[in-house]
């Protein structure tokens, strides 16, 4: 369980941290040439599918080590942390991406959107990471 739990925490931060790098070069582009970028991240849903298995993975991690306090707490964070991710998913990425539909209408408002759509990725790229890292520092002990 140790190893699912480290390689699918890993694994859900690919995304999100793909989005963080590319968030410096796409911010300030102009809106023709951000809604012809968006188009890359079509089918990413998919994706998205490693955060329930995170999720569960990290659960099943603690109940694992319930013979290590420590390793059961940083477990239990790690599950937190992409719950959080899930929350903050549903809260600001995917208004935006219902408002544009996908990135395929352009809206009046859609720099605040792109804002919205760009930095809730990129907080959920650190709190991914915070998520393996409790991951792994749970499963090394």
């Amino acid at each position: 369980m140790r190893f699912l739990a480290v390689i699918i925490t890993g694994l859900a931060l690919v995304a999100p941290a793909a989005h963080v790098f590319a968030l410096l070069n796409k911010i300030g582009m102009a809106k023709a040439d951000y809604f012809i970028a968006q188009q890359a991240y079509t089918g990413w849903w998919i994706v998205g599918l490693l955060l329930p298995l995170a999720l569960l993975a990290n659960i099943g991690n603690a109940v694992a080590l319930r013979a290590d306090g420590t390793a059961v707490m940083l477990s239990v964070a790690a599950a937190a942390l992409i719950a959080l991710n899930l929350v903050i998913f549903m809260v600001f990425t995917q208004p935006a991406n219902a408002a544009t539909e996908n990135w395929t209408v352009q809206p009046e408002n859609w720099e605040s959107l792109r804002a919205q759509w760009e930095y809730s990725h990129a907080v959920n790229a650190a709190v991914t990471l915070l998520a393996f890292c409790c991951a792994t520092l749970a499963s090394i002990r």
